[in-house]
């Protein structure tokens, strides 16, 4: 695998995730509307969601990379190559995100403003 393009990504992160690939895609692109809807609304980022949103968006990384090796049949000791390790960051790196992301969005659309 000398180059690396879309298609080979998205076929290596269906091999990895399995069923839950495509479901995952779905709720991070919910996730970025209601995002999306939140800031719209309130016209900036309001600090202290921002900061309860990433604490915990790191907790969904963490949880995006058992999912990952729940739903494959690899584990920690079959990461070899550095394709592996990429991989694995990415999905720690998007687990993250789309968890910050949601929480923001959640805390938004759920919780009142005070002030």
């Amino acid at each position: 695998m000398k180059e690396l393009d879309l298609a080979t990504l998205v076929a290596v992160f269906q091999e990895m995730l399995g069923w839950t690939f495509w479901p995952l895609v779905a709720l991070a692109a919910l996730a970025t509307l209601a995002f999306l809807r939140v800031l719209l609304r309130d016209r900036s980022l309001i600090p202290q969601r921002l900061v309860w949103a990433e604490a915990l968006g790191v907790m969904g990384g963490v949880v995006a990379v058992l999912v990952m090796f729940t739903v494959t049949s690899s584990g920690f000791a079959d990461l070899g190559g550095p394709i592996d390790w990429l991989l694995v960051l990415a999905i720690f790196g998007f687990g993250t995100v789309g968890t910050a992301l949601g929480l923001y969005a959640a805390l938004g659309l759920f919780r009142r403003r005070v002030a």
